[in-house]
């Protein structure tokens, strides 16, 4: 089994905190003038739960479960840089460019792919969530799957979130969400509870596409 990690590179996100969402001390030290958030969520277990989960979300189910319209997805053009894939035992096996294998979902969308840039419509809290995005990162690996999604333009805030899923070794699958958000529209900058609000209602949606455990909160 090969593991394969891929990070775009380009100077077109409205964000200087490239793979921010990364950082193991994101919520402690956010990005300049931004609002970190990160939630988990244990969502079953077993190989069945991690492949239908992870499938979901590479096929663009977690912003669709927000309430998100997804559309106009492009995915970059020409060899991408996708990183050097390695085996079980950590030897490289493959050159750090290639043209990678693009996949589709059953509507014809394209998969997440490192560099895949989409448009999202839609409304969060009465807030427009209108945004174009740009994926920045890809990891898929055989029991971890992760992409982070960042701000192009367009959208009442600037920043990134990244999404992933675990399958850990003692069985259990994980969905863990972080992103950081810096206000730009005027009503979100004057009010940082609204900022964390649209970004829990946002986990929230995330959740819900994701997991068959999903109960709606005070239900």
């Amino acid at each position: 089994m090969h593991h394969r990690r891929g990070t775009f590179r380009d100077e077109t996100v409205d964000y200087a905190a490239v793979g921010a969402t990364r950082a193991h001390d994101l919520m402690a030290y956010p990005p300049e003038r931004s609002i970190p958030a990160e939630d988990s969520w244990r969502i079953g277990s077993g190989q069945a739960r991690f492949e239908t989960a992870a499938d979901l979300l590479m096929s663009w189910s977690a912003l669709r479960g927000a309430g998100l319209r997804v559309a106009d997805v492009r995915p970059a053009s020409g060899p991408m840089y996708t990183g050097v894939a390695f085996d079980d035992e950590g030897n490289a096996v493959a050159p750090s460019s290639m043209d990678h294998e693009q996949r589709f979902a059953a509507d014809g969308t394209p998969y997440v792919g490192a560099g895949t840039t989409l448009q999202v419509h839609g409304r969060v809290s009465g807030q427009s969530a209108d945004a174009e995005l740009r994926v920045i990162f890809v990891d898929e690996e055989p029991r971890r799957v992760a992409f982070a999604l960042g701000t192009v333009g367009g959208s009442v805030v600037s920043g990134e979130e990244s999404f992933l899923l675990e399958w850990r070794d003692n069985d259990e699958v994980w969905f863990v969400v972080r992103a950081f958000d810096r206000p730009t529209a005027f009503a979100y900058r004057m009010l940082a509870g609204l900022v964390r609000r649209r970004r829990r209602l946002l986990f929230q949606g995330y959740l819900r596409a994701i997991s068959p455990l999903y109960a709606t909160p005070g239900a």
